[in-house]
């Protein structure tokens, strides 16, 4: 059962922010007029095949156009029953399956030649309260910013998950859902109460399961898996529920810090990343005030000009908000020979919340890792090489240090499937460049960093350090690349064989895969 007065319309007057974060329906503080924004109605099922002038627009749809799919039709679901028909078909068409909701990731997992059959979540976006679960429920399709934006407007509560808000719930969550208040209030996961995904039986039935984090639930273990596991290994998530959601600050300080790179040299870079990675060990106990400060340190190469540090100050108090931010850019400033330009901006929430980056590069790899430590001083000394290299002028490379720990530390590595629950930073390396030509040397620059970075444990990060499955990496399956840790424990670490368990039991026919997925 669905609140109807919630599905239409988020803003039908106010909503008792106290009672929908306690899991008790939202009542209506004053008689308001009914606002409607937009329908909700879901759009009509569609099987979009070659003939069809909307199938160049379904298939190409992904932000990475280094893969181009060719599948031989995609289906826009508007329904949970949409997705069950759509993998039925498949199954008995023998018709490879993947699903994409916001069309973010950085490998092919869904763009690849041999995927034939395509499932097009964005037609289910709705973001409602239902009344039957006492959650508040998110479809697959919906993006992070229609859902700050609903959830915040309808409720006063958010799902703390990641800054750029185009990219799709359905693949984000599920791979655990971490981003600029993930250190006051932990990560999506966190809060996710329960889970619908269609799955295929033993017998190749497809149909769709409702799996809670209730102990006695006998489809506990399927939630779990959904807490971390990553998109497309157990089925297709068409909806999350999230209980005991938080509020969010009122207000965000948003800020955007330079240091130029002329007058920067290896010893002052490298005395620059010991300071950010010493601020950010003695900042990250979860409970901490500082733990309001967000911030990525984007350490570009030298034709970019400037090293960026952005983020934001999640906190009602703009004079608190600007004395963190300083303490935060002193640390990292102290003995260089070049001084800081910050630019900051003081705004609601919802308005820091709903800013997107510009639009990069189309052609993307990415790399990852967590890091308990700050950077040593070889790997700091390896990426001035790296970045400073002058057999490769491409100004698209970034390696960018994210700030993580605080409340993301607090949960237990076995209580959800994100296994890295000591980690404070979030390393991702990121190149990006326009055409196909030069990819092989562009691609190489990446993979040398990143080997070079990790000389000591193989080329990959150490075992007990990982990398992130919402970043994935195909090059960590690749023993050319990967001399160190399994890539299933980099990803899972010791959750790994509960996931294997997982997968037999609710996709025993494998139907669902890819390079990095889970297996039996």
């Amino acid at each position: 059962m669905v609140s109807h007065t919630s599905r239409r319309n988020v803003l039908r007057g106010g909503f008792c922010t106290a009672a929908a974060a306690t899991g008790t329906p939202p009542g209506p503080l004053v008689e308001a007029v009914d606002i409607e924004l937009d329908s909700l109605e879901p759009l009509p099922a569609s099987r979009v095949g070659w003939g069809d002038a909307r199938h160049l627009s379904l298939s190409a749809r992904g932000r990475n156009h280094r893969f181009d799919g060719r599948p031989d039709h995609v289906w826009v679901a508007g329904r949970t029953g949409d997705v069950v028909r759509a993998v039925q078909d498949a199954v008995h068409t023998r018709r490879r399956i993947a699903a994409r909701s916001g069309g973010h990731c950085y490998e092919g997992f869904v763009a690849d030649p041999d995927v034939r059959t395509v499932i097009d979540m964005s037609g289910m976006a709705a973001v409602y309260w239902d009344e039957a679960r006492r959650a508040h429920a998110v479809e697959a399709g919906a993006t992070l910013g229609e859902t700050y934006r609903r959830l915040y407007l309808g409720w006063g509560v958010t799902v703390p998950a990641g800054r750029c808000p185009s990219v799709g719930a359905g693949g984000h969550v599920v791979g655990g859902g971490s981003g600029p208040l993930s250190r006051t209030l932990g990560l999506s996961v966190d809060h996710l109460y329960a889970v619908e995904v269609v799955v295929v039986d033993a017998a190749g039935r497809a149909r769709s399961v409702i799996a809670t984090r209730d102990p006695e639930d006998p489809h506990r273990d399927l939630w779990w898996a959904h807490t971390g596991g990553g998109g497309g290994t157990f089925g297709v998530v068409t909806r999350y529920w999230f209980r005991d959601l938080p509020s969010p600050p009122a207000a965000a300080l948003t800020f955007d810090v330079r240091w130029p790179w002329r007058g920067l040299d290896r010893a002052s870079f490298v005395r620059m990343l010991d300071a950010h990675g010493r601020w950010i060990e003695r900042n990250s106990t979860p409970g901490m005030p500082s733990n309001r400060l967000y911030s990525e340190l984007r350490l570009t190469r030298p034709g970019s000009g400037e090293i960026a540090l952005v983020g934001q100050v999640a906190s009602a108090s703009r004079g608190y908000a600007e004395r963190l931010l300083a303490d935060h850019v002193t640390a990292i400033s102290a003995g260089l020979p070049v001084r800081p330009t910050v630019r900051t901006r003081f705004q609601p929430w919802l308005a820091s919340a709903l800013e997107d980056s510009p639009a990069g590069f189309p052609r993307l790899k990415a790399k990852s890792a967590h890091l308990r430590t700050r950077l040593s001083t070889r790997q700091s000394e390896t990426l001035y090489r790296h970045l400073t290299r002058e057999d490769y002028d491409h100004p698209g490379g970034c390696l960018t240090l994210c700030t993580s720990g605080g409340m993301v530390n607090a949960i237990a590595p076995d209580a959800t499937a994100v296994p890295h629950r000591d980690a404070v930073m979030k390393l991702t390396l990121v190149n990006g460049w326009d055409g196909p030509e030069d990819e092989p040397r562009h691609l190489a620059w990446t993979r040398e960093t990143y080997r070079d970075l990790f000389a000591g444990s193989g080329g990959v990060p150490p075992a007990e350090d990982g990398a992130l499955i919402n970043y994935p990496d195909i090059d960590l399956a690749d023993p050319l690349w990967n001399k160190g840790a399994p890539w299933q424990r980099l990803y899972f670490g010791a959750n790994h064989a509960r996931l294997r368990r997982v997968k037999a039991r609710w996709d025993p026919r494998a139907v669902f895969h890819h390079p990095l997925s889970v297996r039996a």
